[in-house]
C-alpha cells in the first residue's frame, strides 16, 4: 500500500477532474476536499470513493461546473437549490453562508436541495468549527436501511453531523444513524475484516459481522435499534421540508442510484455569544473529566469525538496518505 503526499493526492484527484471537463475553481475545491477527507483517514469517503463519484459523472448524475444557488430565506434561514453539482463543493458554500448568517443573527441555517452526496459530511462540521461556531449538519440518502421491525430498506442511514469550536482542538461528532456506513462497510471489506462489531443480517436472517454478507441484504442496524430508526426519519422529513426537496421516499423513486439529495447545514456563533474564555473553559473541564475515566483497558486511551482524526491527519501529513494498490490503480487510470 502505497503512501501519497498530500499535494501529490490532490494534484491526482485534479487531474482527473480537469479531464473530465471541470473549470479549474471547481476542481481544485473538489480536489481538495477529496484530499482532506483523505488525509483524516476517512477513505471510504475520499479516495476510495472517488472514483465512484467519476462514474456519476458519466451517468449524467453531477452537473460538474454547476454552482448552488439562493432561492429565498427570512432572516437567518435560507434555502437554496444545489442545481445537481459536486455535494461537497456545494455543501462547503452552504456552510460558508450559514456561517456568514450566523455572523449576522447568532444563528445560521441554510437547507440545501437538489444536490449530489456531500462524501464525509463532518468535513463541514470541522469548517464551522475552524470559524468558532458549533456545526450542526445533516443529509438525507436513497433508501439504504430498514425501519426497525422491517425487512426491505425504506429509510435513510442519514449522516448527522455536530462540532464545538476547540484552540486545542475540535470536538466532532461525524455519524450515520446506521451502526456502519456503507462505505465503512466498503473498506474493511477491501481490507479482508469483518466489522468489530454487528452491523446487520445476511442473507439467512443471522446478525452479522460480515461487511460483504450485510452490504447484499441491505439490512443494516441502526445505531440505538428503534431509536435510529426514528431518528433516520425525522432528520429526513426536517431536510425535506426545509430544503423543498426530496425525501429519501422520492430519492428512491429516482432509479436506484443516490442523488438530488436534501442537506440541513447550520452554524452558531459560538465565539459571540459564549465568549473565547467560557467556550474555552467549558470544554475542556468537561473532555478533562471523559479522558480523566477508568478504563476497561489500561492500553486503550480514553478519546473525544474528533481526536482520533486530528492524529491521523498529523500523521498523514509527516508520512502520506495510505491508499490501497486497487484503488490507487483505479484512479491513475482514469
Amino acid at each position: 500500500m502505497p503512501r501519497i503526499s498530500f499535494d501529490d493526492l490532490k494534484a491526482e484527484f485534479k487531474r482527473v477532474l480537469l479531464k473530465k471537463g471541470c473549470n479549474e475553481d471547481i476542481a481544485d475545491s473538489c480536489a481538495q476536499l477529496f484530499t482532506e477527507t483523505s488525509c483524516d483517514g476517512i477513505y471510504s469517503h475520499g479516495v476510495n470513493r472517488f472514483p465512484r463519484v467519476m462514474e456519476y459523472i458519466d451517468k449524467g448524475y453531477i452537473n460538474l461546473n454547476a454552482k448552488p444557488t439562493k432561492i429565498d430565506g427570512i432572516g437567518g434561514f435560507e434555502r437554496w437549490d444545489g442545481n445537481l453539482g459536486f455535494g461537497n463543493v456545494n455543501a462547503k458554500i452552504a456552510m460558508d453562508r450559514a456561517i456568514e448568517l450566523a455572523r449576522q443573527n447568532g444563528i445560521g441555517c441554510v437547507a440545501i436541495r437538489n444536490t449530489n452526496h456531500w462524501m464525509r459530511g463532518g468535513t463541514y462540521g470541522w469548517q464551522a468549527a475552524d470559524a468558532g461556531c458549533i456545526g450542526i449538519c445533516w443529509t438525507n440518502t436513497q433508501p439504504n436501511m430498514p425501519a426497525w421491525g422491517a425487512k426491505d430498506r425504506r429509510i435513510g442511514n442519514n449522516p448527522f453531523i455536530m462540532s464545538i469550536p476547540r484552540a486545542e482542538g475540535h470536538v466532532v461528532v461525524d455519524m450515520a444513524v446506521a451502526q456502519f456506513s456503507y462505505g465503512q462497510m466498503e473498506a474493511a471489506a477491501l481490507r479482508g475484516e469483518q466489522l468489530p462489531v454487528p452491523g446487520g443480517f445476511d442473507e439467512d436472517g443471522n446478525i452479522s459481522c460480515d461487511p460483504v454478507a450485510i452490504s447484499k441484504t441491505w439490512r443494516v442496524l441502526p445505531i440505538g435499534f428503534w431509536k435510529g430508526s426514528g431518528l433516520s426519519i425525522v432528520l429526513d422529513l426536517v431536510a425535506a421540508v426545509l430544503s423543498g426537496g426530496n425525501s429519501s421516499f422520492k430519492v428512491g423513486q429516482l432509479g436506484g442510484d443516490e442523488y438530488q439529495l436534501s442537506q440541513v447545514l447550520i452554524a452558531i456563533d459560538a465565539t459571540q455569544i459564549a465568549g473565547n474564555e467560557f467556550l474555552s473553559s467549558a470544554v475542556n473541564e468537561v473532555l478533562a473529566d471523559i479522558k480523566a475515566s477508568e478504563r476497561v483497558d489500561e492500553k486503550q486511551e480514553i478519546i473525544y469525538p474528533g481526536e482520533k482524526e486530528a492524529n491521523i491527519r498529523k500523521q498523514n501529513l509527516e508520512l502520506g496518505i495510505p491508499v490501497e494498490d486497487v484503488v490507487w490503480a483505479k484512479i491513475q487510470a482514469l
